[in-house]
């Protein structure tokens, strides 16, 4: 015998002995109508089920059933959501994390089903990896923004990730080098073509990628002014010629005569390199550039100064981390917060502060001193 209707929205098949319940979500997008069922083995249950369906339709607090993949939707993600927002290098990132972690481990998994079991399975496992916890928070902050355009669109009701707690971050250690270091640093570097890379990161406090995008153009050597206007990036094998990271890190800065001298001496093998070759330099106004004029790649010069601090025993610091003795130098020598923040191209004071406070004063001496002054100048007034 057929399957038999019982009651509204309710038939009942005798041969397999089950109830069926009809859940009609309305019309999609395409004006189908969408209407699956859910068996049951009782009435009561299947009665149950429809009642609260209806409550929840009626609160629209239902999504329509569908099929789509996390792995679908994680791309689709990527490409027509956050690539319209994120910079490149950034875009990198995200798109490592996605292809070679998520997609791999909740790729076929319909999103509908991505539950918090095995979400809190996934952190474990990266965890026993060996991942570090900063690293798989960032796999969470990723995964929850994924999930959390998907309830946007009504394809999830909810976002599993919103009861999870999150893993809380370690801070990273600062490095630096002393004053000390810094001129040993220069000293070995002396008339090499990383002198100029080192000393605008360690005198200036540029960033890797404002090294490799300075242009002449942004450079007045009659006024010692170096204006911060472009850079350069590179995420993966691709490197892209764009704006500061912000409009504050458009700056202008005071060029050491240091500096002067050393920029003055590349301009002049330039210009020589340029009749050399004649039309087949390239001429595209880098600062950094080969002896056919083509830029240099940033990656290049985080693994040549690598090299320099390796071969020559110094302590193993970033590029980056000569931004960091910049701020720390300046820091020592009673420069303030508000001057060292508007030097690095901080878009707020704020940003320098949560950066670099802890590490201008690890052990508060300052602040611990003037509270014992305070005290001493107390004493001696009840003398």
């Amino acid at each position: 015998m057929a399957r038999k209707k019982i009651e509204r929205n309710i038939s009942f098949d005798d041969e397999k002995n089950l109830y069926y319940v009809t859940l009609n979500y309305g019309k999609d997008e395409s004006g189908k109508r969408v209407k699956p069922t859910k068996t049951f083995a009782k009435i009561q249950d299947a009665r149950k089920a429809l009642i609260e369906f209806e409550a929840n339709k009626a609160k629209k607090n239902i999504v329509f059933p569908s099929s789509t993949k996390f792995k679908d939707y994680a791309i689709y993600w990527l490409d027509d959501i956050k690539s319209l927002k994120c910079e490149m290098t950034t875009m990198y990132g995200y798109r490592n994390i996605v292809n070679n972690h998520l997609i791999p481990y909740f790729g076929d998994c319909k999103l509908q089903d991505l539950k918090q079991k095995p979400i809190n399975k996934y952190f474990k496992k990266k965890d026993e990896d060996g991942l570090s916890k900063n690293t798989i928070r960032k796999h969470y902050d990723l995964l929850k923004d994924i999930l959390k355009n998907a309830v946007d669109e009504e394809i999830i009701l909810k976002n599993p990730l919103d009861k999870i707690e999150p893993l809380k971050i370690d801070k990273k250690e600062m490095n630096f080098y002393t004053i000390e270091q810094l001129n040993k640093l220069f000293e070995v570097i002396k008339d090499d073509r990383m002198e100029i890379v080192v000393k605008l990161a360690g005198l200036l406090g540029l960033r890797r990628e404002e090294i490799a995008g300075l242009k002449w153009k942004n450079i007045d050597l009659e006024n010692n002014l170096i204006t911060i206007a472009e850079a350069r990036v590179q995420a993966g094998k691709k490197i892209k010629d764009k704006g500061t990271k912000n409009t504050s890190s458009y700056r202008t800065l005071h060029m050491p005569d240091d500096i002067k001298d050393i920029l003055l001496k590349i301009q002049r093998k330039q210009k020589d390199q340029k009749n050399i070759l004649k039309n087949s330099y390239n001429n595209k106004g880098y600062v950094m550039a080969w002896e056919n004029g083509e830029p240099y790649r940033p990656n290049y010069l985080s693994d040549l100064f690598k090299k320099t601090v390796t071969d020559n025993n110094l302590p193993p610091i970033r590029l980056h981390d000569l931004r960091h003795t910049f701020a720390s130098v300046a820091n020592e020598l009673g420069v303030g917060l508000y001057d060292i923040s508007k030097a690095l191209g901080h878009s707020q004071i704020g940003t320098t502060s949560e950066i670099y406070t802890h590490m201008f004063d690890k052990t508060h001496k300052k602040t611990i001193s003037k509270v014992a002054d305070a005290f001493k100048e107390t004493e001696k007034n009840k003398e």
